[in-house]
């Protein structure tokens, strides 16, 4: 039984209560409060209702237990999910040693205020407004210098095909 901290955190970044989530997703409040705290697993059906209630894409719930990630462990890779307001709602491999609970439910900025986080947001807002993929290098200065990430984003889409967030994937560049 594992809590599920990244899920309290987007709930508490949308300033809801767990009674607000498990009315909005048409299921009991102790229920929505056992999955929180990961006494019990939701069927598909549940979450995708919770990942509506919270902007979030509904495969949160899977977010480690797969192949794909245990092959892109310790790469030089992150993944990323934010929803519409840029808060992040999961992250895969977080860069510079984050904690998850460091990052889940902020915005770029609110974690590193920088040149770099400031492009990663501009990025992101780019996606929303143009509603397609777009790539660019973005810059963070660090303790020796800098660091370089070749970003892809993308729209976030629900089953529905309805536009929830923005999706990344970062690889870190090596020095030239």
């Amino acid at each position: 039984m594992t809590k599920r901290d990244w899920l309290i955190n987007i709930r508490n970044s949308k300033q809801m209560t767990q009674q607000e989530v498990a009315y909005t997703a048409f299921i009991d409040r102790a229920y929505y409060a056992q999955i929180e705290s990961g006494a019990r697993n939701p069927s598909s059906d549940v979450t995708k209702r919770i990942g509506d209630v919270l902007g979030f894409h509904y495969t949160n719930f899977d977010r480690n237990e797969n192949s794909f990630t245990v092959s892109l462990q310790n790469s030089p890779m992150t993944l990323a999910h934010c929803d519409l307001d840029l808060r992040y709602t999961w992250v895969f491999n977080p860069i510079m040693d984050k904690e998850l609970s460091d990052i889940i439910g902020k915005r770029d900025t609110d974690i590193l205020n920088n040149d770099g986080s400031l492009a990663l947001m501009k990025l992101k807002r780019d996606i929303l407004e143009q509603k397609i993929g777009i790539r660019r290098k973005i810059t963070y200065p660090n303790y020796t210098g800098t660091i370089s990430y070749d970003v892809f984003g993308q729209p976030l889409l629900n089953e529905k095909g309805i536009m929830i967030g923005v999706t990344t994937a970062a690889t870190e560049l090596m020095p030239s």
